[in-house]
């Protein structure tokens, strides 16, 4: 009887082996064979799941952005106005293991969207997304008259949308020097100086 095989299963432990890779050799090493070595199949077998290399990376890159955006989904947010949104941020940065891997790798694809068109949609509508996010938090502070009557809505939305990339890129550029209780010592300061 033949193996049936789960091929949405099969593309994610692809994706994660590409993960891999860019994590320990860089994008330059996220070749096909490689892929397919890390991943334990045969080339041959890469190509019933993806057509090309650019689709395997395209696929790879937007696991990440679906795997933040499912987590944010499943948020509860439970607690002050203030806390809620810097319980959202957090989940935006890379304080955990798993999402400075997520991390490290979406800004391996991030540099190569610059010379790849096929990853450069992709990569604009996450950081949309990411500036879009920052725009949530602003309003929702304002909606719940926390901050500063003088605040410029525009200007502190550009402020934090910079801030979070930014906390993002040290981390993945210098975990010697940013970790978890520092981006969130960062973020506290920050919101509370949006406020009354």
């Amino acid at each position: 009887m033949p193996k049936i095989v789960d091929h949405d299963k099969q593309r994610i432990l692809v994706a994660e082996a590409a993960w891999r890779i860019i994590r320990r050799d860089g994008m330059e090493q996220a070749s096909v064979r490689n892929i397919a070595e890390e991943a334990g199949i045969s080339v041959g077998s890469m190509r019933h799941y993806f057509s090309t290399q650019s689709e395997l990376l395209r696929y790879a890159m937007n696991l990440v952005s679906e795997r933040v955006s499912n987590r944010i989904q499943q948020m509860s947010f439970t607690g002050s106005p203030l806390d809620n949104m810097k319980y959202l941020l957090l989940e935006l940065l890379p304080n955990t293991d798993e999402k400075l891997a997520e991390m490290e790798v979406w800004y391996a694809f991030t540099a190569r969207s610059k010379t790849d068109s096929t990853l450069k949609e992709l990569a604009d509508t996450v950081y949309d997304e990411l500036r879009q996010a920052a725009g949530y938090v602003i309003t929702h502070l304002i909606e719940h008259g926390l901050t500063r009557p003088d605040l410029d809505i525009k200007l502190e939305i550009e402020r934090l949308y910079a801030l979070v990339d930014g906390l993002g890129i040290h981390t993945v550029l210098r975990p010697d020097q940013m970790n978890a209780k520092l981006m969130d010592d960062v973020l506290n300061v920050h919101l509370a100086s949006l406020c009354r």
